[in-house]
């Protein structure tokens, strides 16, 4: 059993993908983010044949587009293939997300 260094791969803002590159399967992957405080702009969006669960580990985290919403520490949104949201931090302390992610039953490009 292999274990990966996740949450040091960022400094300060942006996303890691852990997926096929280091697992050798395209069943499934993980992203880890982080967005600074007052930072905004970041989209989340699975992609066409792809469905993803965003977490948020630590912060507050204020989404537009397919939902319209803060997700707190601790919540969790579905999204599936084309629905998208722009992420912004508009706390004063960094945020923490994970996303699940992988292919939904109508297959996959890869």
């Amino acid at each position: 059993m292999k274990v990966f260094e996740v949450a040091g791969r960022i400094a300060g803002s942006g996303e890691y993908i852990l997926g096929f590159d280091e697992t050798g399967s395209h069943a499934c992957y993980l992203i880890y983010g982080v967005l600074r405080a007052g930072e905004k702009g970041r989209e989340l969006k699975p992609g066409r044949g792809h469905e993803e669960m965003i977490m948020v580990v630590t912060g507050d985290l204020t989404l537009t587009g397919a939902v319209t919403m803060t997700l707190k520490q601790g919540q969790a949104i579905h999204l599936k293939g084309e629905e998208a949201c722009f992420a912004e931090n508009r706390t004063a302390s960094e945020a923490v997300y994970v996303v699940s992610g992988g292919h939904s039953a109508s297959g996959h490009d890869h």
